[in-house]
């Protein structure tokens, strides 16, 4: 009998991204949406977060509810980004 799994690639299973977002990806993506807040002051209040960028804190204003990130990328949603003091 021919062995199914012989030409089959496992995938390693990714695990959910933890639920503690590292504090200086959080005052990066605050100063993301600040300064668009400044240079956009006429659609401030329609984002719902900051996807950033993990290693090099570059990110983006998002203004959807459920953003298609990439691999190294991480959403902050703006109500962490406004109850953060730092």
């Amino acid at each position: 009998m021919y062995n199914f799994q012989q030409n089959q690639t496992i995938y390693p299973e990714q695990n959910p991204p933890s639920t503690l977002i590292d504090a200086a990806l959080i005052k990066a993506a605050g100063n993301i949406y600040h300064t668009h807040c400044e240079v956009h002051p006429e659609i401030t209040g329609y984002a719902s977060g900051v996807a950033i960028h993990r290693e090099n804190h570059r990110g983006k204003v998002i203004f959807k509810s459920q953003p298609v990130l990439l691999p190294e990328e991480r959403f902050i949603p703006l109500e962490q980004i406004e109850s953060c003091v730092y």
